[in-house]
């Protein structure tokens, strides 16, 4: 009867599993530190002609708002509050747009379920 595994510790193809696990340690540990590096980078986006502009965090966290006096118009909150939207809006986008950036260098563009 035969034993269980492949031959020589290789899989069909010539792989090796020690060294496949390696680099899968490899790749995770390089992902926890662009994970860590994203997480304390801040990401901001000005609209409005820059009376708003919102900073987020890499943990998708609002950081900062800025309003410029000139945009505080109180017959019209309704267009500020569009502004504080959309300017929150873009700074996340920016933050997504990093992070999927940054983790298809490390996975050479392979859609890994569940890693974003």
């Amino acid at each position: 009867m035969a034993k269980g595994g492949f031959p020589g510790g290789r899989f069909p193809g010539g792989g090796n599993m020690s060294q496949m696990i390696k680099q899968a340690q490899k790749m995770q540990a390089e992902m926890q530190k662009a994970q860590e590096e994203m997480e304390v980078t801040e990401y901001s986006a000005t609209v409005g002609g820059g009376v708003v502009t919102a900073t987020v965090s890499g943990k998708k966290a609002l950081i900062s708002l800025t309003i410029a006096p000139e945009a505080v118009d109180p017959d019209d909150v309704e267009m500020l509050q569009d502004l504080v939207i959309s300017a929150v809006n873009e700074a996340m986008k920016k933050a997504d747009d990093a992070a999927m950036s940054s983790m298809s260098k490390l996975t050479g563009g392979m859609n890994i379920p569940g890693l974003f």
